[in-house]
């Protein structure tokens, strides 16, 4: 009888070459005239045994099989089992959700503050009695050692440099404010001169910005935000109006565009004097802060350069001593908030990193538990010729794509959270693609991770301990 190492040595010897009959036959054997140019040229290729071109299709059909089967068997373990698939994947779920919802969180308030709080103007800077401090002992020494920024180091500033774009002044303070018997509490009285209009963000809607005029003359005019003009003008045009500052009567002669809110606080309630009047009616004992707009973004290092320069030469600053002053831009700010939502991420990172390790052994435990349920079949697999790969493969296959589907379902939940969150509340939350695909990454790398031993534990099995252990 033939067996089958015969067999196969025999198919191995024919594969090699052709007869030689055949090598005979084919080198002179005349070319036929009614044969087509086409079959000439198939002819004229060189000999491919069939045996050869049938073992690489079975090749590329068994790198399909091993990729499908392991899928349809994970899919069907957790559509039989949905129970035990849920708490196995429950970690998963949370982790990926958890990860995603602060990611979102984040990634939208980063935006929202970039938009709303740190945006200063295009390539705008200030000039200000106090850099950006977060430490305590820092701001007790600066607050001794530090000047105010008066009206004659703006003057100063204003004749020496030559880089900048625009300076311009801004002084903030708070107040109450009434029509009729109407009155708003709290609003955010600003004084400013007349340029701030080309380098401030808010721009007059209706009306007019402060003009140079208004400043010269000390006029008491103003240009209101829009949550003053709905709440003291209702159905009635505020321009042209009076309105009482402290108690004092100012013509209405702008309305501005709408800001909107900051987590839920109104950026509107707002009115913008000349700073002269402001000066006359809260003095500038506080000092002011200089508006420094640059050319253009690559102008903005070398402005904030020549701004130093002057203001530690106008107050004799030796070169060993820190300035007494504070220069800021809107990457500062961002900063400043990026370290304290980079701490709140990096809290977070342990939190899901429970949730994963929980999760991943989850997964071990149920892939164990499966190992022992298909000991059999994992016999009779090796049996027929399965190699110790093909098992290890079929069981790391099945571990990542379980941990997928949880990491799906987590995206799934981070989307309706995050939705749920944006149309309740006021937070800002945005889901990046990058955040969803790193999820997706992590999820299967946990599944792959934890589904080692099982799958070594299922591939190291030998068929006739195997097949005789389920007998």
């Amino acid at each position: 009888m033939w067996s089958v190492a015969g067999i196969s040595a025999t198919l191995r010897q024919n594969w090699r070459r052709p007869p030689a009959k055949l090598r005979e036959g084919r080198a002179q054997a005349p070319v036929r005239a009614h044969l087509k140019p086409a079959a000439i040229a198939v002819s004229a290729k060189p000999y491919t045994p069939v045996c050869r071109r049938i073992a690489w299709g079975n090749a590329g059909m068994k790198r399909r099989v091993l990729l499908r089967e392991p899928i349809g068997v994970a899919l069907e373990t957790l559509r039989a089992h949905k129970m035990r698939s849920f708490l196995m994947l429950l970690g998963i779920i949370l982790s990926v959700s958890t990860l995603i919802v602060v990611v979102a969180l984040i990634s939208g308030v980063n935006r929202y503050i970039a938009e709303r709080v740190a945006n200063l103007g295009s390539n705008v800077f200030l000039l200000t009695r106090f850099p950006i401090i977060t430490d305590v002992e820092e701001f007790v020494r600066a607050n001794r050692r530090n000047k105010i920024v008066t009206w004659d180091d703006y003057e100063a500033l204003r004749e020496n440099m030559k880089l900048p774009l625009r300076l311009g002044v801004e002084l903030r303070t708070g107040g109450k404010v009434r029509v009729g018997s109407q009155s708003l509490e709290d609003c955010n009285i600003r004084g400013v001169t007349a340029n701030m209009g080309e380098i401030d963000i808010v721009e007059p809607a209706d009306g007019r910005y402060i003009s140079d005029g208004d400043d010269q003359s000390r006029a008491q005019v103003a240009m209101i935000g829009m949550d003053i003009a709905t709440k003291l003008f209702p159905n009635v045009d505020p321009i042209g109006h009076e309105v009482l500052i402290e108690g004092r009567p100012f013509q209405v002669v702008g309305i501005a565009k709408p800001i909107g809110s900051v987590l839920g606080q109104s950026q509107d309630n707002f009115l913008y004097i000349p700073i002269q009047t402001y000066f006359k009616m809260y003095g500038s004992y506080e000092g002011i802060w200089i508006n420094v707009q640059a050319r253009g973004a690559e102008w903005m290092e070398r402005t904030q350069d020549e701004a130093r320069v002057l203001m530690r030469a106008r107050r004799h600053i030796p070169p060993n001593e820190k300035d007494n002053f504070g220069i800021f831009d809107s990457a500062t700010l961002m900063d400043l908030w990026k370290n304290l939502t980079g701490v709140i991420a990096t809290a977070m990172v342990g939190v899901v990193s429970v949730f994963l390790v929980i999760g991943g052994v989850v997964i071990m435990n149920v892939m164990l538990a499966t190992v022992t349920e298909r000991t059999r079949e994992i016999g009779i697999r090796k049996a027929l010729g399965a190699r110790r790969g093909d098992i290890l493969l079929q069981f790391l296959i099945e571990a990542a794509v379980m941990a997928a589907i949880g990491g799906a379902i987590g995206v799934m939940v981070a989307y309706g959270i995050a939705g749920l969150t944006r149309a309740t509340t006021s937070v800002p939350m945005s889901v990046p693609i990058s955040a969803v695909i790193l999820a997706e990454i992590i999820s299967a790398t946990v599944g792959v991770f934890f589904g080692v031993y099982p799958a070594k534990k299922a591939a190291g099995l030998q068929p006739i301990e195997a097949l005789r252990q389920e007998a």
